[in-house]
């Protein structure tokens, strides 16, 4: 079977069963041989910042000599990105050998997309017998099919509004969903999260006597610089004190991202009874492995593509391009998926664009460009309509100028198409 056979396959005959409930998953890898038991590590939760947060997990564990397996979602490009053992991608063939291995049991327990995924993953890497293991939550947290793998060291990065439909309307709610990834004493690391879910989190920690430690309480990040050739930032957490880390991540907000991802690493690093090395931790924050989050793909002009896909996201986004780029007016190519709230991101977008280039993605769930069209002229923003994203990307190269500044989001699918449209451009 073919690549595209294969997602076609797990797509359109399971993509259809999804259910945020566990007996599914209980059964399905039990009748695996409970390969999650074998498994230790980070599992991380959070509406944004979850796959940055993993990524520096993965680099801080391979700088300190620690075999590891990584399992996130969505991918960009090709489903092979959700794997990574010792920071590479696995083999198509390996997953595909994967899933035929356990089909049967896939077709038993009428599992989704996200279950084989997280099966074919926890699998793969129990089999691998990798030291480390960072798993993203896939969607919430309490009934993510994730949830069945017990960690060392858990992560929630933050929480805004996003899958509302599916989670709850409030940050209040969402907060719950969230929290029900903690274990009994599992320490908790969280990021910046706002009083009142952040208080609905604690309630569930000390109920679970699971410690918690918080961003601007038991540790600290702050930023010094931010540019285009990387993140400068200072972490302090109990005996450690880092000054100066440079990180080949940008935008202010991966400071905290990459100080909760160290919080982590600490504790986990403690409870192995592994010393943190500080030469090793630097080395760690410049070699992140993780496409499509402010990432730098061109200086002249500068054309940025960020997965921003929510508000709270995009608000990160306009702070950062903000900071980097003060009093100029950006351009942007935009895709955004319409179960997303797209009019208050459009509207967001429209407050630093000087034009934006629509495009709908070729995510079943994008919004049209009609109505990313309707909402953008309330503002007084020009705009240009294109039939595709890699489209969109070749009409705004062509009118930009050496100095211009693009950026492209809106969502992940969308980052995804430019990267690729940009990779194979003529």
């Amino acid at each position: 079977m073919l690549y595209k056979e294969f997602l076609n396959h797990i797509y359109k005959k399971y993509s259809g069963n999804v259910k945020l409930e566990l007996s599914r998953m209980t059964g399905l890898l039990a009748d695996m041989g409970s390969p999650e038991k074998d498994l230790n590590g980070f599992h991380v939760a959070g509406t944004n910042g979850k796959g940055s947060v993993c990524a520096a997990l993965e680099a801080l564990c391979l700088a300190h000599g620690l075999s590891t397996a990584l399992n996130t979602s969505p991918h960009l490009i090709s489903y092979t990105e959700r794997f990574r053992i010792d920071g590479e991608e696995l083999p198509f063939e390996t997953i595909l050998n994967a899933f035929h291995k356990y089909e049967t049991l896939f077709e038993k327990w009428d599992a989704s997309f996200f279950e084989i995924t997280t099966a074919i993953a926890f699998g793969i890497f129990a089999e691998r017998k990798t030291q480390v293991a960072v798993i993203e939550v896939g969607l919430g947290g309490r009934l993510d099919a994730t949830n069945l793998f017990n960690p060392n060291v858990e992560v929630i990065t933050n929480i805004g509004l996003d899958h509302v439909k599916t989670l709850g309307g409030t940050l209040e709610i969402i907060a719950g969903e969230k929290a029900g990834i903690i274990k009994p004493g599992i320490p908790l690391v969280l990021g910046n999260i706002e009083e009142s879910p952040r208080s609905i989190i604690e309630t569930v920690a000390l109920a679970y006597k699971a410690p918690v430690y918080r961003y601007n309480q038991e540790w600290n990040a702050e930023v010094n610089s931010d540019q285009l050739d990387g993140l400068n930032f200072d972490y302090s957490y109990e005996g450690y004190s880092f000054r100066s880390l440079r990180a080949n991540l940008i935008g202010e907000h991966q400071a905290i991202n990459l100080s909760t991802a160290l919080t982590a690493f600490i504790l986990y690093a403690k409870s192995k009874g592994l010393k943190v090395q500080e030469e090793f931790v630097r080395k760690a924050l410049q070699s992140i492995n993780w496409q499509g989050r402010m990432q730098v793909l061109s200086t002249s002009p500068v054309l940025i593509i960020d997965g921003a896909h929510n508000v709270h996201g995009v608000t990160a986004l306009m702070k950062t391009l903000a900071t980097m780029f003060p009093k100029r007016k950006l351009k942007f190519i935009i895709s955004i998926l319409g179960d997303k709230d797209y009019s208050e991101m459009i509207h967001l977008f429209c407050s630093h664009a000087d034009v934006l280039y629509i495009a709908q993605n070729q995510s079943d769930r994008a919004a049209t460009v009609e109505a990313q069209v309707a909402a953008v002229k309330k503002y007084a923003v020009p705009y240009k309509t294109s039939v595709s994203v890699a489209e969109a990307l070749k009409l705004a190269l062509s009118e930009c100028k050496p100095d211009d500044v693009l950026v492209a989001g809106g969502s992940l699918y969308t980052v995804g198409e430019v990267l690729q449209a940009y990779e194979h451009r003529a």
